[in-house]
């Protein structure tokens, strides 16, 4: 479908005066809720930001007379070696839930769309979706008890074919895959609802024009669903890359013991163990400053490379 593009002309007039003479100004108003609520709630108290670079006392009040004292914060996260630390494992978690979180409901939804017996197939829609409403402090309790080493349903299996128990939440090396692996779970399926969505705007006549030429099911996944589902996989992609430093707090907070804080430890929670656990407010908030600055980074970089490499746009 052509999109129809703006005169120039018009482009020149004043913001308020576009909208007056936009027949759908209605569609504006719609919005204006959420643009308040947004501004409300997530601009305004941005100038909380400003604590990164003072020496905050909170006996002195938000608007107090505080210590300026620079990029001094910074320059002590960057030296500490937790900050690394959390930040390799933010980026090799992340990295992976965003892959995995991508390929796994791109399959199921393309194996799904091919069942034909409906029935069937919106029960396996409801029970793939339903883990994605469960809140990580309910699937967290179940998490633990379903991969106890002595009681656990999962190491029960594991040893009735004489393999020794694995403590997948104290184990070093099984503990990020614990959070890739139940982090993809979660949510493949409502990532697949909108995978499956995509594939009901591709022409059917492209299939019923594949089966005459004697294409089997999988050439027909690979010619024709794979290349409909491409505009959708790129978005979610792009949206995705700018969630790079984002891990999951929830998840990790919930799951996380000492036992794993090394391959465990992500920015988030060493935002929280800084701010809330030992009240170091000044330098909590500057990690959380840098991680939003790299993140926006990212984002704006993938909206570029999308528009460059794909002409495809998300606004």
């Amino acid at each position: 479908m052509d999109t129809v593009k703006p005169k120039k002309d018009s482009l020149k007039k004043p913001l308020l005066a576009r909208i007056r003479d936009n027949p759908n100004k209605s569609l504006y108003v719609m919005l204006l809720p959420a643009v308040i609520i947004t501004l409300i709630f997530c601009y305004v108290p941005m100038y909380g930001i400003i604590i990164a670079f003072q020496n905050f006392k909170p006996v002195r009040g938000m608007f107090g007379a505080q210590e300026w004292i620079g990029f001094t914060n910074f320059s002590y996260i960057f030296s500490m070696p937790d900050f690394y630390m959390a930040l390799k494992n933010t980026l090799i978690i992340s990295s992976m839930k965003m892959a995995l979180g991508i390929i796994v409901p791109v399959t199921v939804a393309i194996l799904l769309n091919e069942v034909r017996i409906s029935a069937y197939k919106r029960a396996v829609q409801t029970i793939v979706y339903f883990p994605y409403f469960i809140s990580w402090i309910i699937l967290g309790g179940i998490m633990i008890d379903a991969l106890s080493p002595t009681t656990g349903i999962v190491n029960s299996i594991i040893s009735f074919f004489g393999i020794e128990p694995v403590y997948f939440l104290a184990n070093k090396s099984a503990f990020p895959w614990v959070l890739i692996i139940s982090e993809v779970w979660k949510n493949y399926g409502f990532s697949m609802i909108l995978y499956l969505a995509a594939i009901t705007n591709i022409d059917p006549g492209l299939y019923e024009s594949a089966i005459v030429d004697g294409a089997g099911i999988f050439k027909r996944m690979r010619f024709i669903t794979l290349p409909g589902l491409a505009p959708m996989i790129a978005l979610m992609a792009v949206l995705s890359i700018g969630q790079l430093l984002n891990a999951g707090f929830e998840q990790v907070f919930t799951l996380l013991n000492d036992s794993v804080v090394e391959t465990g430890e992500i920015i988030d929670t060493l935002v929280y163990k800084m701010g809330i656990g030992s009240s170091m407010y000044s330098m909590s908030t500057a990690v959380g400053l840098f991680k939003s600055l790299v993140s926006m980074t990212l984002l704006s970089f993938a909206y570029y490379v999308a528009y460059k490499k794909a002409d495809y746009k998300v606004f």
